[in-house]
């Protein structure tokens, strides 16, 4: 009954955190938003008794990735007023860029290199929990994990750029 309890409020606190996310006008406002949703996260992974899981939430999401979110905010200046002209022509260069990523999704579905990652991860040996989140991620999971990094490090450099086009 007292982890139900539990479970309740760490979600309803969980639920207004993500809503505020969204709703604030302020960046830095929702990104501490943010954090409070991610540290509700790692609260709900200690119930399960996943304390890796938690640790690195904390640690990576709430620490590291936040830290970087808060840096490009800062790098592109929110404050400064938006003109008309900001946006230009972006639009034309998006639909570009859209229709070249949907191209190259039709050739990775056509190449099935998606069918070479299983459904589910193989079953691993009896071993901790630790071990076997790293054997499953650098083996079944290694091409969603390193697509994701490419991502990531995308958004970051397009953050980067972003910020120094409109810097004085």
């Amino acid at each position: 009954m007292i982890g139900l309890i539990f479970f309740a409020i760490v979600a309803v606190v969980a639920i207004a955190a993500a809503a505020a996310v969204v709703m604030l006008r302020n960046p830095v406002h929702c990104a501490l938003s943010l954090v409070a949703t991610l540290g509700c996260v790692a609260l709900l992974f200690l119930s399960l008794s996943a304390e890796f899981l938690a640790a690195v939430q904390v640690l990576v999401y709430a620490g590291a990735i936040m830290v970087l979110f808060l840096f490009v905010i800062t790098l592109l200046n929110p404050l400064r007023p938006e003109t008309p002209d900001r946006l230009r022509n972006q639009g034309v260069v998006a639909g570009l860029l859209a229709l070249v990523l949907l191209f190259e999704l039709w050739l990775v579905i056509q190449s099935g290199v998606l069918a070479a990652v299983p459904a589910t991860p193989p079953p691993v040996a009896d071993v901790g929990n630790v071990e076997a989140l790293g054997q499953a991620l650098y083996s079944a999971w290694s091409v969603p994990f390193e697509m994701t990094s490419v991502l990531l490090l995308t958004a970051i450099v397009g953050a980067v750029v972003l910020g120094r086009r409109q810097t004085p």
